[in-house]
């Protein structure tokens, strides 16, 4: 046993939600990975059980309320509380502000921006009972610096760096980290300071910062730095 409690990734894809999932699980947190496609994550998870990580998968659309509910809930009864959220999912689609349709608009900010909000309130009040806890979110540089071709997208990230900084101001004072990291440009491997591996490495420092005086927003370029401690 680590004594760690469960790191929750929405989202968990090839690129930064795998690459997240698997720096915390190295950590010791134990993993709950929640995406569409059970079967992916079925595999991912029988590969982070051959490296010694514990994992296990959860099916779970983030358009539905009920689903990411349901499996959230599934998560707290098998693995208990919940230390980490990591909310990585989003809809990639092209589409102009004057093509996107309302409708598909609203659909996909349910998973852009929607998702989030319920995740987090879904594990705020235990964090708040605790004093203790992080929610991140993948953030996106189409939040400061807008593509037209990807509208939608943009809009969404400019909502969850908003819900970023309010669930910071709310829930700092409980004792519970919130932070984005503002991912401006495209994740790829190779891709030195966008490489997926390097993204986690900069969501686990915020993670580790203290609630009193950490990062609300670190922003990830190709220019990029590194993590800092």
């Amino acid at each position: 046993m680590t004594g760690k409690g469960a790191c929750v990734v929405v989202g968990v894809g090839p690129g930064i939600g795998a690459a997240v999932a698997r720096r915390f699980g190295a950590a010791g947190h134990p993993l709950a990975l929640l995406a569409r496609k059970k079967d992916a994550l079925d595999a991912f998870a029988r590969g982070l059980d051959a490296e010694g990580i514990r994992a296990r998968a959860y099916a779970a659309d983030a358009e539905s309320a009920a689903s990411l509910k349901d499996a959230l809930a599934a998560v707290e009864h098998d693995q208990g509380a919940v230390d980490v959220l990591v909310y990585n999912a989003a809809v990639l689609r092209s589409g102009g502000p004057l093509e996107v349709g309302v409708e598909q608009l609203v659909r996909e900010f349910r998973v852009n921006v929607g998702g989030a909000l319920l995740a987090a309130q879904h594990v705020a009040a235990g964090m708040k009972a605790r004093r203790s806890g992080t929610i991140l979110f993948t953030g996106g540089g189409l939040a400061l610096d807008p593509w037209p071709q990807m509208s939608s997208l943009a809009i969404g990230k400019a909502g969850i760096r908003n819900l970023a900084w309010s669930l910071h101001k709310d829930l700092k004072p409980h004792g519970v980290r919130v932070a984005t990291v503002t991912v401006a440009g495209v994740a790829q491997p190779g891709a030195g300071p966008l490489d997926p591996a390097a993204i986690a490495e900069v969501f686990f420092a915020l993670h580790q910062q203290p609630v009193d005086g950490g990062e609300v927003e670190r922003v990830v370029s190709a220019s990029s730095s590194g993590p800092r401690a």
